[in-house]
């Protein structure tokens, strides 16, 4: 049974009437250990929703997989904290480029940053979809809407797809990373077409965000925060449309503004 990305714990609330005991909702926080093909590959600290999604997920930004078709089984034990996950062919890659960076002499100065396996998984987005003002807007407010955990709690991270007709998924993660990975394993096992739709997210547009959306292959990213110099020169070079700042009926977008249309 999936457990709850919340719990409820007694506190003491001080205000300027003084402390009163109160109960308070708490987001949940599950150490999940990933282990493929029987050696630990690595700890992923989660919301302990989706959890199905988040491996596949993360396996495929890693570069450890390009579909769950790779996968032979994969056996996730909540109350233990351990994924378990078998590949139909073996880990070939060299262990060490899960971490090290990559200093390579590709077309843009700000891919000097990248790690070696964002190198080999993170492709540039040649879509020409557009997508209206508007609709970039209605998308961060159905994003902010839907996030009861967020309200609950105010210490969650939400990712959402969709496209100008409204959100089509979306997932929630005390993790930024892991939102965005549980929202690529989706559409990994759904076989979604993502060439033609945009992520909506609630954090900050960081180098990591942007990297994780070319992985994923959207060439929209929205958000209600700011960007990151680096995430906008990375955004620039991988062909992502970055969105920033959606507040009311207001945004502003920093690259690759060909693909939103102001007249709709």
């Amino acid at each position: 049974m999936e457990l709850s990305n919340t719990t409820t714990r007694k506190i003491i609330k001080y205000d300027g009437d003084g402390p009163r005991e109160m109960w308070d909702t708490i987001a949940t926080e599950l150490p999940l250990t990933l282990k493929v093909g029987g050696e630990e590959f690595a700890t992923i600290v989660c919301s302990p929703s989706d959890l199905r999604e988040l491996v596949i997920g993360f396996l495929a930004s890693e570069g450890v997989i390009r579909s769950p078709g790779q996968i032979a089984s994969l056996d996730i034990h909540e109350d233990t904290g351990f994924a378990y996950v078998e590949l139909k062919g073996s880990l070939t890659a060299n262990r060490s480029d899960y971490s090290k960076r990559f200093i390579g002499s590709c077309c843009g100065k700000s891919r000097q940053f990248y790690f070696h396996n964002d190198m080999l998984t993170a492709r540039t987005v040649m879509t020409r979809t557009r997508m209206p003002a508007a609709s970039c807007i209605r998308l961060m407010r159905q994003l902010q809407e839907g996030s009861d955990d967020f309200r609950s709690t105010g210490g969650v991270h939400n990712a959402a797809i969709g496209s100008e007709g409204g959100l089509l998924a979306a997932r929630t993660d005390i993790g930024r990373h892991n939102a965005l990975d549980k929202l690529f394993g989706y559409c990994l096992l759904n076989n979604l077409r993502v060439s033609d739709k945009a992520i909506a997210f609630s954090g900050r547009l960081s180098s990591e965000v942007v990297l994780k959306a070319a992985k994923i292959g959207c060439g929209i990213l929205l958000s209600k925060s700011a960007p990151t110099d680096l995430a906008l020169r990375l955004a620039e070079d991988l062909g992502i449309t970055c969105v920033g700042f959606i507040r009311g009926g207001e945004m502003n977008v920093y690259t690759h503004h060909e693909r939103i249309d102001f007249e709709r």
